[in-house]
């Protein structure tokens, strides 16, 4: 397989372009901002996909799905959402074409809808109008629904998984009879993001708050999960709202508490997408192509046989079907690639480019010997095994490639968080090294606006973890009793 990677250190964003696409994880489609997801690209999202259900699930929430489509009226009942979203929207206004006498089809602009619908950016607004019939009373409560779903949200500037107008996610909407429980569920939701990022794709988070300028539009308070690029940029990984009583309040949905009295309900609404697939691709991947955790690679082994004739290769792939099934028995993912349009050299090319964490070499020396050649994709080492090991020593493998990555993307991010004091500090270090900063901000609006139209960073997020310490605002001066998370963000 043809290899056209840019180098990291001479272009990140045309190395990440190229990796998406020369990996077949997705391209361009024929809609300008939207992208087509290909089949091994939706196979990573299908085992993130399936983890997260099932995360979710065992906190009791249950899967429903609600209309693409929602009345333009809808979004004027809660204020900060609509101004939040009003620059993102897709607007339909019609339902139906003509011909236009030239071969070709027209609007036909006797088809106007009475309300015009918008293309969801985010269902809270369809969601809170189904919830008023659905709630009455404390027994209805607490509602804990989410939803499989693509969204819209018009991009101009759009780079594959990380920005695109159309994308993948889950959004969880919930309700709940008090604030403390709907707080309770914006913080287990948070964790749950953390756990999974961390646990399943390796890649170390930063959980905290956002500024009240970063939040969600119509949350009282948004949580999120932070997480370092390997060009020192961070990515938002993940969030999770408190949204009070604001959409409760919005759509009129009440219950009857168990003393009798009806009340507004308390809600949560939080989400991933498909930017997940960028985080993954961006904090492991390397010059030579995708690096893949064994937990989310759809093949965690592939198989690649050595012969030069058809004698040789019937004897090969005995060998190779055997260690396929007795790893498949012990759970792992085992494709035995026995093409013969393509020769070994060229496959271990597609493989590495691929990011398969393993490789198995069997050649006919290999079967004589008892032995296989078995490659790592993390460390891009080669060693020789014997043939009764191979299935223990993989099986260990996965555990152990799973842990390095994770290790090895702490490591980087350690490297590369910087506590500050100064304002001049700040500059330089965001200049000449970028990552993580740790530095005092007076709290204010006015200073973070000054932080990011100087400089191009962003507050992304006050940790949960900050220690206390009285300290000065690196700008302004002004008293401070912790340091936030400063960084240039995807």
């Amino acid at each position: 397989m043809a290899k056209n990677l840019t180098k990291r250190s001479e272009d990140y964003s045309k190395w990440y372009n190229d990796l998406v696409i020369n990996a077949d994880l997705a391209e361009n489609s024929g809609v300008r901002g939207c992208m087509v997801i290909k089949p091994y690209g939706y196979s990573i999202w299908e085992k993130m996909q399936a983890e997260l259900d099932r995360m979710f699930k065992e906190t009791g929430h249950q899967n429903a799905y609600f209309p693409l489509f929602i009345p333009k009226s809808y979004f004027s009942k809660e204020a900060s959402h609509v101004d939040g979203f009003a620059k993102e929207c897709a607007v339909v206004t019609h339902y139906r074409l003509k011909e236009d006498g030239a071969g070709g089809v027209m609007v036909d602009s006797d088809a106007k809808l009475e309300e015009e619908l918008i293309v969801r950016p985010t269902s809270e607004t369809i969601i809170w109008d189904t919830y008023r019939k659905w709630i009455q009373s404390y027994r209805d409560l607490p509602l804990l629904v989410n939803q499989w779903a693509n969204v819209v949200r018009w991009e101009m500037r759009t780079r594959l998984f990380l920005r695109t107008a159309e994308f993948l996610w889950q959004e969880g909407h919930t309700a709940h009879a008090t604030k403390k429980e709907a707080i309770e569920e914006t913080e287990q939701m948070v964790n749950i993001y953390a756990d999974f990022v961390e646990e399943f794709m390796a890649v170390p988070v930063i959980k905290g708050f956002k500024t009240a300028s970063e939040r969600f539009a119509g949350a009282e308070e948004t949580y999120c999960i932070e997480a370092l690029m390997q060009d020192g940029k961070a990515l938002q990984a993940g969030t999770s709202h408190f949204l009070g009583q604001n959409f409760a309040k919005a759509f009129d949905v009440k219950f009857t508490a168990k003393d009798g009295k009806q009340d507004f309900v308390w809600a949560t609404s939080w989400g991933v997408s498909t930017r997940l697939m960028g985080a993954l691709i961006m904090t492991h991947s390397d010059d030579h192509g995708l690096v893949l955790p064994p937990k989310l690679a759809p093949n965690q082994v592939v198989i690649v046989p050595i012969y030069r004739s058809e004698e040789q290769f019937d004897l090969v792939s005995d060998v190779a079907k055997e260690v396929m099934k007795e790893l498949r028995a012990k759970g792992v993912r085992v494709k035995f690639d026995n093409r013969d349009t393509h020769k070994p050299g060229w496959k271990f090319n597609e493989y590495e480019l691929k990011g398969v964490p393993v490789r198995l070499a069997i050649g006919p020396r290999d079967v004589e010997n008892g032995t296989l050649e078995l490659a790592r994709r993390d460390t891009l080492t080669k060693e020789t095994i014997s043939r009764n090991e191979v299935v223990t020593t993989v099986v260990e493998l996965m555990d152990e490639i799973q842990s390095n990555l994770y290790d090895k993307a702490v490591n980087y991010r350690s490297k590369n968080t910087t506590e500050v004091n100064s304002y001049d500090e700040f500059k330089e270090v965001l200049n000449s090294k970028g990552g993580f900063i740790l530095a005092h901000w007076d709290g204010t609006l006015g200073t973070e606006e000054k932080i990011k139209n100087e400089t191009k960073a962003t507050i992304r997020c006050i940790p949960l973890d900050a220690k206390e310490e009285l300290g000065s605002c690196m700008v302004t001066g002004k008293p401070s009793t912790k340091k936030v998370l400063f960084a240039k963000a995807y």
